[in-house]
């Protein structure tokens, strides 16, 4: 095991807000043996961040896992943690892979990058000929990490040219995007998505909007002023010269503006930049100009009922439902009503979100990839029994605790107070299974039949898997009216 190893340079003075530059080398024996800080993040913020890790801008660093005896080069599996590109990091959950490496004899790798208003925020409009801002830059670092583990993870027992990328929430929006970046053509073999909101992806002209709203609320932390009348010289030096922690408090209160501001949207996501980002990722899945890797991927059950109180920033209120009704086609506001029945009372908002920002996008993604390699889709149901009593079911990133062996530590053991632990960690041995054939070169399982537009069959992973033949298709063919997604 190996941790805290430098994938690129340390972006910080002048490498703020850049593109990662190469690794800088060293000469002696480097300790590996501790995690490296995190990305700053808020950890009072609308995500409650539950760690006591050290966080710096310097932060561009993975860990490896290996097997004990490797006999030859193995696969690897590289994951990208979630965390809405606000918070989250490779050090939160302390065994992350650890089952998956003993049980698969892969290669497991994890990051960090960049997050928030130093990773997610295009400050590409407040470039001058004398100071240039890069965009993209938390999906830049991803690709560093990505060339590094192809040069390098040889020496660890990988083999480079069997790469499986995998993550979860904005790591699996993280996913569907790298298959469409130019640069990363090569980089992997396969691509696993764990409920992407895969349209979390914004034209430059929605991306100034929220670069210069960040910048009044971190001038108004800096100096109290305005920076309505600012040169882009002074937002520059602004930009540069703001205390990190001023940054990550500007880039909170940006997050609890923007659900409101702009409903269905989130300010944290790469921005269609044209060169680095070329196009929609959904754009480029249906043309068939996406990475042509054989993907699973899929959603939870019920998405959006984790999102409650500070932690709602979907489509979830009225006036944010209201938007996205003025967005879809008249012929389908109907349907779209008929299927969430009682709409907006809580349950039917919260899974009319989740399937909005979540379910649907990844059923567009697997459709249209689908034409062109192999895909597998999956729901995944299965839920402890004092989840089901909460009214959260199979939420939003529990099949984490599924994949990462978590029903034996505290929380895990907290979830299955009331019942179901056994048979919720069994459904996780099945997933790694089928997770760590895949990556392996193989089909998810002989049960699991390939996802095709003509019978979009469905892996449902629960108490026992079972297969189902379009699942909620009424529902999908209601969501086909809304705009943003067709």
């Amino acid at each position: 095991m190996w941790r805290g190893i430098p994938y690129a340079a340390p972006p910080t003075g002048g490498r703020r807000f850049q593109a990662p530059e190469p690794v800088v080398p060293w000469h002696d024996v480097r300790d590996a043996s501790e995690f490296g800080p995190i990305a700053p993040q808020d950890r009072d913020g609308q995500f409650r961040v539950r760690t006591n890790a050290p966080m710096s801008e310097d932060c561009l660093t993975l860990n490896i896992i290996a097997p004990p005896s490797r006999n030859g080069l193995l696969p690897v599996m590289v994951f990208i943690h979630g965390g809405a590109y606000s918070v989250g990091s490779a050090r939160e959950i302390l065994k992350q892979g650890e089952g998956l490496v003993a049980r698969g004899n892969v290669i497991f790798v994890n990051f960090q990058y960049r997050l928030g208003g130093l990773g997610y925020i295009d400050m590409t409009a407040f470039a001058t000929r004398s100071r240039a801002f890069d965009s993209n830059l938390g999906l830049r670092d991803q690709v560093a990490a990505l060339e590094w583990v192809h040069m390098n993870i040889r020496g660890f027992g990988g083999n480079p040219e069997r790469v499986t990328i995998f993550g979860e929430s904005a790591g699996g929006n993280a996913v569907t995007t790298l298959m469409t970046v130019p640069k990363t053509k090569d980089l992997f073999w396969r691509a696993i998505a764990q409920s992407s909101p895969t349209n979390a992806i914004y034209p430059p002209e929605v991306t100034a909007i929220w670069a210069k709203q960040f910048v009044e609320l971190l001038s108004e932390q800096v100096d109290n002023s305005s920076t309505e009348s600012t040169a882009s010289e002074d937002v520059g030096e602004l930009l540069m010269s703001a205390p990190v922690a001023q940054i990550v408090r500007a880039t909170t209160r940006l997050q609890l503006m923007t659900p409101d501001r702009f409903p269905g949207t989130v300010c944290l996501a790469p921005v269609i930049d044209g060169e680095f980002l070329p196009e929609r990722p959904l754009d480029a899945f249906k043309e068939g100009r996406a990475h042509r890797v054989p993907l699973i991927i899929g959603t939870n059950d019920r998405e959006g009922s984790l999102f409650r109180g500070r932690l709602d920033i979907l489509a979830t209120t009225p006036p944010r439902i209201r938007a996205i009704f003025a967005r879809t086609r008249k012929r389908s506001r109907r349907a779209l009503k008929a299927e969430y029945p009682g709409l907006p009372v809580h349950r039917a908002a919260a899974d009319f979100a989740g399937d909005f920002a979540f379910w649907y996008p990844s059923i567009k993604v697997a459709e249209r990839h689908a034409q062109f390699v192999h895909v597998w889709f999956y729901r995944f149901d299965i839920a402890p029994r004092l989840l089901r009593i909460m009214g959260l079911d199979a939420t939003h990133g529990l099949e984490l605790f599924a994949l990462f062996d978590r029903m034996n530590g505290l929380l895990g053991r907290g979830l299955g107070i009331l019942g179901g632990r056994r048979a919720f960690a069994r459904a996780g041995h099945r997933m790694q299974r089928r997770w760590l054939s895949f990556a392996s070169g193989d089909a998810p399982g002989k049960d699991w039949p390939k996802y095709t537009r003509r019978r979009r069959r469905t892996l449902i992973i629960d108490r026992e898997d079972r297969v189902e033949e379009d699942p909620r298709r009424e529902r999908r063919i209601a969501w086909h009216g809304v705009v943003p997604h067709v």
